[in-house]
C-alpha cells in the first residue's frame, strides 16, 4: 500500500501499523523519513512519538483536531475508552468533557493534546486473567476508524465502582439515566466479576432505585444481594452520613436517595 492510500484509510494510526502495511517504507529509517516528510507537508499531525493523525484534504494541520476517541484507542495496544468517556462517545453524558479515560492492562503514559487530556486507568487485577478484559468491550466504527470502548453495561458498573472517574454522583446518575436500556444479565455478570462487594451493592441499589424504568427483575437483585457487604458500608468514599439501606447494607447519602442534586451544598 502506498503512503497516501494508507493515510486516507487510517485517520489515526501508530508507527507499527504504518510499517506493517506500507510497502514503500522498507527500512526503519525510510519509514521514519516518509512520516517526517508528510508531517512537514501538512498531511499528518504527530500526536506523540509513534502516533499520527491524517489531516483531511483542505484542512490546515495547525488547526486540525483529530478525533479524541480514535486517539484514546491507540494510546496502548489494548486501550479501551471507558468511564465517562465511554458514555460520552455514545452521546449519553450530562456534561461534555475534554478528558478521556482509557483502561489498559499495560503500562501507558497520559497525554495532553490540543485541549484534550487522555488518562490511563489500570485494569483491575480481578479482570486481567479474563477474556476481553472481563467482557463488555466492543469495537465501534467511528469517524472512518475504529474505537474500542466499554459497553453501556460495563460503563454502568465501572462508574459506580469509580465515581471520581465519572465526575461524582450527580454526573454519574444524570448520565446513566440518559441510557434507555441495559442488558441486566450482562450488568450483573460484570459486577460480580469485578469482585467488589461495595460495587455490587451500589449496582444493586442503582437498579432497585430505577426498577420500573429499567425493567429490573427480582432475580437480578437477588443475585447481586447475595454478594453485598455483610456489614454496613458507606456508599460514598468520604463516608458522608446518610440512611442505612438494609437490603444492600449501604449508608446512602440523602441527596443520592432523593436525587436532590440541586440541593447539595
Amino acid at each position: 500500500m502506498k503512503p497516501l492510500d494508507f493515510f486516507a484509510s487510517h485517520p489515526v494510526f501508530t508507527h507499527d501499523e504504518f510499517s506493517a502495511q506500507v510497502s514503500e517504507a522498507a527500512s526503519p529509517q525510510t519509514r521514519k523519513n516518509v512520516l517526517a516528510y508528510h508531517v512537514r507537508r501538512g498531511r499528518l499531525v504527530r500526536v506523540r512519538r509513534g502516533l499520527y493523525a491524517s489531516v483531511p484534504r483542505g484542512v490546515e494541520a495547525s488547526s486540525f483536531d483529530p478525533d479524541p476517541y480514535l486517539i484514546a484507542t491507540r494510546l496502548a495496544p489494548d486501550a479501551t475508552v471507558a468511564y465517562h468517556a465511554a458514555l460520552q462517545f455514545r452521546g449519553r453524558t450530562y456534561s461534555v468533557w475534554h478528558r478521556f479515560h482509557f483502561v489498559t492492562a499495560t503500562w501507558a503514559k497520559g497525554l495532553s493534546f490540543r485541549g484534550s487530556e487522555f488518562i490511563p486507568v489500570q485494569l483491575p487485577a480481578s479482570l486481567r486473567r479474563l477474556p476481553d478484559q472481563g467482557t463488555g468491550v466492543a469495537d465501534e466504527r467511528h469517524a472512518d476508524g475504529t474505537v474500542r470502548t466499554t459497553t453501556f453495561e460495563r460503563s454502568l458498573v465501572d462508574l459506580l465502582d469509580a465515581p471520581d472517574l465519572g465526575g461524582g454522583w450527580e454526573e454519574v446518575w444524570r448520565s446513566l439515566e440518559m441510557v434507555e436500556f441495559f442488558d441486566l444479565d450482562a450488568v450483573t455478570a460484570y459486577a460480580l466479576a469485578l469482585g467488589s462487594a461495595l460495587t455490587v451493592a451500589r449496582v444493586g441499589f442503582y437498579l432497585e432505585q430505577h426498577r420500573t424504568e429499567l425493567m429490573v427483575e427480582d432475580r437480578h437483585l437477588e443475585r447481586l444481594r447475595a454478594h453485598a457487604p455483610k456489614q454496613a458500608a458507606y456508599f460514598d468514599p468520604p463516608r458522608k452520613p446518610g440512611k442505612l439501606v438494609k437490603g444492600w447494607n449501604l449508608v446512602v447519602p440523602d441527596y443520592v436517595l432523593r436525587r436532590s442534586w440541586g440541593e447539595v451544598l
